[in-house]
């Protein structure tokens, strides 16, 4: 198993990593809307959602892969009445349209609106 980090994602806030690789599969540790290069949190779920995005393509970047590489994705939403724009952002990101959850939580970390895990093969 291999580490992956990058300084383009937001360090982890906790004893995880941003991601492994292992036996040719990439998974990412969930990812929320902070900003790398400020620590700050994106404001309003289109913002949000757009970084989300932004910060699992920057692992999946520095584990040699992209987007079109995502086979399983696991989307958390803190309401429900935001899956409409959440969808239409996820949608210009993952266009290779992988397997995916989408679920509804209490309260995500840092009280953001969203965020999103992946699995990736190279």
């Amino acid at each position: 198993m291999n580490p992956i980090s990058t300084t383009n994602a937001p360090g982890a806030i906790g004893p995880y990593s941003q991601g492994y690789e292992a036996n040719g599969l990439i998974f990412t540790s969930g990812q929320i809307a902070i900003i790398p290069e400020t620590g700050e949190i994106a404001e309003g779920i289109r913002s949000q959602a757009h970084q989300c995005c932004k910060n699992i393509g920057a692992i999946l970047t520095a584990a040699g892969c992209g987007y079109e590489n995502v086979i399983k994705t696991t989307c958390f939403l803190s309401d429900m009445a935001d899956f409409a724009v959440f969808n239409e952002i996820y949608a210009g990101y993952f266009i290779s349209k992988p397997a995916r959850s989408c679920v509804a939580v209490k309260e995500l970390p840092k009280g953001v609106l969203c965020e999103i895990d992946a699995v990736a093969a190279k």
